[in-house]
């Protein structure tokens, strides 16, 4: 969590001598589709509330269960914000703006990578809980739970002792920012279920514009009404930004005029035309109204209005030039080449940007224009290339060769600050873990977390590329929601490609091709393809799930490896042939497959699942060489 009481760290690091000539910048390249699958289990990782049957991140349990009840409200389910236990509405809502974002650009690019399913579960996993929270028009629950009790004990959320308090604004204890973005979030996301789920579209708007209509009535900073929000989200920004881009997703998803005019009589008064931002996220928003705005002028729909339009437009052009170094104040670039803001959990304004550059890059590619920057004219491809740079820093093409994805890669963060991921599952462990006694076992301890937090962005590394991979260096180490909601939409453009569609035009999301309930029979595996009968260990494989994209039926296969002997098994090297699609939970090393880094040995009686998708029947899986210590 963000504890912002706390003066800023430096980490004492060993000086970096860069690299260069040391380590070559020779990079393969990344696995996109991967990387988005992997960056939308994250979200499974962060639930709270009754996990249901589809729950695929299996190491976490119920939790928050009482939530809202001595408020006499149903506050169950939601997300938890970061490494900590408390459930703040702000980032919630901009987490689901931005993962909603990131499907209507490019839906049709995680369809064809059957994961537009699983992102829009993601979507409504934040949007059912926003709703709850939304129990009578000028009334919305912002935080359950609070910081400063829940940063004295670590604990995983299973085990939570800490208060569950629920905090509200209404209209004598306003929030306008809370609110409009709250409205913004319910706007975008309605946009995701128009097809596949009008009702819940609808329910979506209506709850959109009675709180925008809230939020513009009784106008208020929400943590003036919250106080308990303070030291952890503080809405320096004010609310005049939300007010906007709370109009801006009302128009979107809805066409009426009334938010229209919102924006073009509004623009001046509520910084829409003047602010001049290099910063875009959970608590600033104009570069992203402005983004919006600009696309609105581009499509034609200005109307009477644009020349206020073009005055947004200019403003968004500057966040992109800025970026892009072509600017009149340029973002600093670490030497590795990763825009940088600061010290704290600087990722979180990296993926924000690049997703705005991405989509501007395509709504200026679809208006057959270039971008105007104080150094000249720069084409679309530039933004694009920019934006995929970021991502592919993040992934592993940096000074340190270390992914900030964990579990993308071969070198990734292993102490992650994280609550639940640094302590033992209560599935594997139901002992209770105590507040202070958490601390003393599982937070200062120096090794690996024992469940992998897949798909997790950390804050990532300081302005010289250094990075130290401790639990305690949370400014570093800490991932959260909002890191990866807006890397959900650039995977699945880099992933997919630019197929020649108009981004301009009005995006129709295709139904999504959810996993199917009874999937069509596969090839099964044979239970024990291991080259020698007598063999201590055993390979079960089963096809888990299946489903279809683009005509194309696709398996889940989960392979178990078990270690039969009373031994502990090292060494270990399997061969996988007539694989045809992505393989989690091994390392590949040559043509072999090895112990994943998190581990390198299997105690006797102990099991290590893998797990693949292809469209193709089960792989050969056989046991090359083992160690029995």
């Amino acid at each position: 969590m963000h504890y912002m009481e706390r003066s800023h760290r430096i980490c004492s690091m060993t000086t970096l001598f860069l690299l260069l000539g040391i380590l070559p910048f020779v990079f393969a390249g990344h696995d996109y589709g991967q990387a988005l699958s992997m960056s939308i289990l994250f979200f499974e990782g962060q639930r709270s509330g009754y996990l249901p049957s589809t729950q695929r991140v299996q190491w976490r349990g119920n939790s928050g269960l009482n939530d809202g009840k001595t408020s006499g409200v149903d506050l169950v389910g939601g997300y938890y914000d970061a490494g900590d236990n408390v459930k703040f509405g702000l980032p919630m809502a901009f987490t689901t703006t931005m993962m909603s974002w990131s499907i209507i650009e490019y839906g049709t690019q995680m369809d064809s990578s059957g994961e537009l399913g699983h992102a829009m579960d993601a979507v409504k996993w934040g949007t059912d809980y926003l709703i709850k929270a939304h129990t009578q028009p000028n009334v919305l629950y912002g935080e359950v739970g609070d910081g400063d009790t829940d940063h004295y004990c670590w604990q995983r959320p299973e085990d939570m002792t800490t208060p569950r308090t629920a905090y509200k604004i209404d209209p004598s204890n306003p929030g306008s920012d809370l609110a409009g973005e709250t409205a913004a979030a319910m706007a975008a996301a309605s946009l995701v279920f128009r097809q596949s789920n009008p009702s819940y579209a609808n329910e979506l708007l209506n709850h959109a514009s009675q709180l925008f209509e809230f939020a513009d009535k009784y106008r208020g900073k929400y943590d003036s009404s919250i106080t308990v929000a303070q030291k952890y989200y503080r809405s320096v920004s004010g609310y005049d930004d939300e007010l906007l881009w709370a109009a801006a997703w009302l128009y979107k998803a809805t066409n009426n005029q009334y938010y229209l005019d919102y924006l073009g009589n509004n623009g001046d008064a509520l910084g829409g035309t003047g602010w001049a931002m290099t910063e875009f996220g959970w608590d600033v928003k104009y570069a992203g109204v402005q983004t919006l705005v600009a696309k609105f002028l581009m499509q034609g729909k200005a109307g009477q209005y644009a020349p206020v339009f073009e005055k947004y437009q200019q403003k968004a052009e500057y966040f992109m030039c800025s970026y892009l170094g072509k600017g009149t104040k340029n973002v600093q670039k670490t030497p590795g080449g990763l825009s940088f803001r600061q010290s704290w959990n600087n990722l979180q304004f990296v993926t924000s940007a690049s997703f705005l550059l991405t989509v501007y890059s395509d709504y200026l590619t679809s208006a057959g224009r270039n971008l105007q920057c104080a150094s000249g004219s720069v084409p679309p491809s530039a933004l694009l290339s920019f934006a995929q740079s970021q991502v592919d820093y993040i992934l592993g093409d940096n000074p340190r060769a270390t992914s900030y994805m964990v579990g993308y890669g071969s070198n990734y963060p292993q102490q992650v600050h994280h609550r639940a991921s640094s302590i033992v599952s209560i599935k594997t462990d139901p002992s209770f873990v105590s507040c202070r006694g958490g601390y003393a076992t599982w937070f200062s301890r120096k090794a690996s977390d024992p469940n992998l937090l897949t798909g997790a962005i950390v804050g990532g590394p300081d302005a010289y590329d250094n990075f130290a991979d401790q639990r305690d260096n949370y400014e570093q180490t800490e991932p959260a929601t909002y890191n990866n909601a807006p890397l959900l939409g650039i995977l699945a453009r880099l992933h997919g490609g630019h197929s020649g569609y108009n981004q301009l035009l009005p995006v129709v999301l295709p139904a999504s091709k959810t996993i199917v309930t009874q999937p069509k029979p596969a090839p099964q595996p044979k239970a024990n393809p291991t080259p020698a009968s007598n063999s201590p260990l055993t390979i079960d494989q089963k096809m888990t799930t299946s489903w279809v994209a683009n005509g194309k039926t696709y398996y889940r296969y989960s392979s178990i490896l078990t270690n039969n002997s009373p031994k502990t098994l090292t060494g270990l090297k399997l061969l996988v042939s007539k694989l045809y699609g992505p393989l989690w939970g091994l390392t590949k090393n040559g043509d072999s497959y090895i112990f994943p880094a998190w581990i390198n040995s299997l105690p006797a009686g102990k099991s290590l699942e893998f797990v693949y998708i292809h469209s193709a029947s089960p792989a050969d899986v056989s046991v090359s060489s083992y160690t029995l210590v």
